[in-house]
């Protein structure tokens, strides 16, 4: 299929070319409806089978332990199940009173530098078509407690666990290499007691209009496009390490592959508390490309999908989905928890909260030429104590206190950062 952009070109408004794009997409297909309604249909089995075992279990995460994964102790089915469910909690990643160690720690590195008195608000709009509160995040990436987790031996071992759950190697190539991840410098959220905020809508990251336009993303999902979807895997890393999203007007994109967005918990957390939940079902991804192509959704729209925002899912064209998402189970501080790069997931509303809702944002992306390239900017930014270059340019870090310099790297970061190859 010929794409209507290059991979130079910043498509805007442009409903010319996604009719255009619709009109190649059914021709190459051939039997839209009837290919929709089979994978709603293996979508729906499986969102029933992830609410059987939420009502067994207490949730359809699966969940581990980080010592099981020391251990190597993980059998094949466990992995399968991952695999089928697309997410995973981790039990322990950190203990839990390093983790809140960790958590005091990050607030008096915010307080002991004036961080209330000269914080600007968010600096992008890129949940801009979704519903949602102003986030309590904050635009923070190098206090020493966020760099001891990312470099931790945990995490590194976590990332690795995660990342050979893909299949890496295809076609004489090795796509990425597991067991080392790059360091992603990421923010955190701090959510306080009383807090009423209406959360997140359904959504997923790592591209909107690319999944149907970058020449990468249509070998990815060439199964689909091509009405085989009976052989698409969305555990096979072929071509996705080729993607890169389109440049917009928003600053905050994903330059990087990840196998798995995850962040780290720093405070207790109780299910109806404004928590995570996902449509524990990473072939969902196929619903949302095929849905627009289906008569009754406008001919120059995809089902709202807005250059430079992430890709949503609503109840008004996505109502199985939107019936799917699952909460993530009650947490302790130093639990992890991590979702498939495809995988569709939500902030739950939440009124008065009852406690802390306080997480590190930290990722497995695996090295790989595109990520090898973002974490030589990222030892840059960490020299400079400025924003990745994935986010707003807000620098507030470089004068700071307290912050994390390069000198401290153990021998992971440094592999992390590219420093030691």
């Amino acid at each position: 299929m010929t794409t209507p952009f290059t991979a130079e070109q910043q498509p805007a408004d442009c409903p010319q070319a996604i009719r255009q794009l619709k009109r190649a997409l059914r021709a190459q297909i051939g039997d839209v409806e009837g290919l929709f309604e089979q994978v709603k249909s293996k979508i729906v089995s499986e969102i029933a089978a992830a609410r059987a075992e939420e009502a067994q279990n207490g949730s359809a995460w699966p969940q581990i332990t980080q010592a099981e994964i020391a251990a190597g102790s993980l059998d094949e089915a466990t992995r399968q199940h991952i695999r089928r469910r697309g997410c995973v909690v981790v039990r322990q990643t950190f203990p839990r009173d390093q983790a809140l160690a960790w958590d005091a720690a990050m607030m008096r590195y915010l307080d002991d530098n004036a961080f209330d008195q000269v914080y600007a608000g968010p600096g992008d709009n890129f949940f801009g078509n979704l519903d949602a509160s102003r986030p309590e995040i904050y635009p923070i990436y190098w206090s020493e407690a966020q760099m001891a987790a990312r470099q931790s031996e945990a995490m590194a071992q976590t990332q690795s666990f995660l990342n050979r759950l893909w299949k890496f190697e295809s076609g004489g190539r090795r796509w990425f290499e597991p067991d080392v991840s790059i360091l992603y410098p990421d923010r955190i959220r701090r959510r306080p007691p009383g807090t009423t905020s209406r959360g997140l809508g359904a959504h997923t990251d790592s591209g909107a209009l690319e999944r149907w336009l970058l020449p990468a993303y249509q070998k990815v999902f060439g199964p689909i496009f091509s009405n085989h979807f009976d052989q698409y895997d969305p555990w096979d890393a072929a071509h996705r390490t080729e993607v890169n999203e389109y440049q917009s007007g928003t600053t905050t994109k994903c330059s990087v592959f990840r196998t798995f967005q995850g962040w780290t918990a720093l405070s207790d957390m109780q299910p109806g508390q404004g928590l995570l939940h996902v449509v524990p079902v990473p072939e969902a991804m196929a619903y949302l490309l095929l849905r627009p192509l289906l008569n009754d959704v406008p001919e120059e729209e995809l089902c709202g999908v807005a250059p430079g925002k992430v890709l949503p899912v609503s109840a008004q064209w996505h109502p199985e989905l939107i019936d799917g998402l699952c909460s993530i189970p009650a947490l302790e501080a130093g639990d992890s928890v991590w979702w498939h790069c495809d995988v569709i997931h939500a902030v739950a509303p939440v009124e008065n909260q009852q406690g802390w809702g306080n997480v590190m944002y930290i990722p497995a992306a695996p090295l790989c030429e595109k990520n090898a390239a973002y974490a030589a900017s990222v030892a840059q930014a960490l020299a400079n104590g400025t924003s990745p270059g994935d986010f707003p340019k807000e620098d507030y870090e470089q004068h700071w206190r307290g912050r994390f310099t390069p000198q401290a790297l153990n021998a992971t970061g440094r592999r992390s950062l590219g420093l030691d190859r």
